[in-house]
């Protein structure tokens, strides 16, 4: 009798295992990787959203927006973050390799801060003169040239940038630079919080990075198109009223039409729940929403 027992357990034990087993299964993984710009954006997304939906986990990753076109492309990724718009021939390879065309999503704005050293005398600057900066055969190297002297720092400006692969450093290439290279010589950086703790930590330094990332040992400059016109600071209200000269979309990019949890994600994200979260990390929402 004590035998058929503890058999009836055994099997109950089993039985309630392999429930539970399967209810594991039954969580859904979103992968989610790309610009480094928005991973801190993408990760109050993810941890927002398993209170709305507690079987879904968005696993979230960076590395710029190269390296989530490339998991796009391989088809092993179900959402890449950009912050630059794919390339034409990037679609191409992404529809010979998986059949399958990128279809892009709007999730908000970023304005590209121009950050430098909280003790740095230095205000705003123009556009012609950050060209100069940072663009190949460009004549500005020191700071004596902008009328700076920084206390206990070298007249030589340290240019502080990001890796080739990151969108950030492509839109700047393309917005500031006029699509010309870089000069050589800078600290290129892997990730934009890495780009503003070094600045943070260097007086001579400029560089730039999504304003979401100011700290308080950084100052972001207000930025004038030309000389002699108004030069703004990076606000969600400059940004969206076009006062702003560098500011970018921030997309996401899918392959195919979205359906299931993807899709489900995707609509909350784009809702008013999802567009607040971009607001409250410093980013500007794709339209005002509501502060209920």
């Amino acid at each position: 009798m004590l035998k058929s027992a503890l058999t009836g357990v055994a099997i109950l034990s089993l039985f309630i295992t392999g429930c539970s087993r399967r209810k594991e299964v039954q969580k859904t993984i979103i992968q989610n990787t790309g610009s480094d710009t928005m991973v801190n954006l993408a990760q109050a997304w993810a941890e927002e959203y398993t209170r709305v939906a507690p079987l879904v986990s968005v696993e979230v990753s960076g590395g710029g927006s190269g390296t989530g076109i490339a998991a796009l492309i391989a088809g092993t990724v179900d959402i890449a973050n950009c912050s630059r718009v794919i390339e034409p021939e990037e679609i191409e390879r992404a529809k010979k390799t998986t059949r399958k065309e990128p279809r892009e999503f709007l999730a908000g704005y970023d304005a590209l801060a121009v950050f430098v050293h909280k003790d740095n005398p230095l205000e705003e600057i123009t556009l012609e003169q950050l060209a100069e900066i940072f663009g190949e055969g460009g004549k500005i190297e020191r700071w004596s040239q902008l009328g700076v002297r920084i206390p206990g720092a070298r007249d030589e400006i340290v240019r502080i940038s990001r890796q080739s692969n990151s969108g950030t450093y492509v839109y700047f290439r393309d917005a500031v630079l006029g699509g010309r290279d870089f000069k050589l010589g800078s600290r290129d950086m892997h990730g934009s919080k890495d780009c503003v703790e070094l600045i943070s930590k260097t007086p001579g330094a400029i560089g730039y990075s999504g304003m979401g990332y100011v700290t308080p040992g950084v100052k972001a400059l207000r930025v004038a198109k030309k000389a002699g016109e108004t030069a703004y600071p990076p606000t969600v209200e400059n940004t969206l009223n076009q006062n702003y000269p560098i500011a970018r979309p921030l997309l996401l990019y899918v392959l195919g039409e979205p359906s299931g949890e993807t899709k489900k994600y995707l609509d909350w994200v784009l809702s008013d729940a999802g567009q607040k979260i971009v607001e409250q990390t410093g980013y500007v929402p794709v339209r005002p929403v509501s502060q209920s």
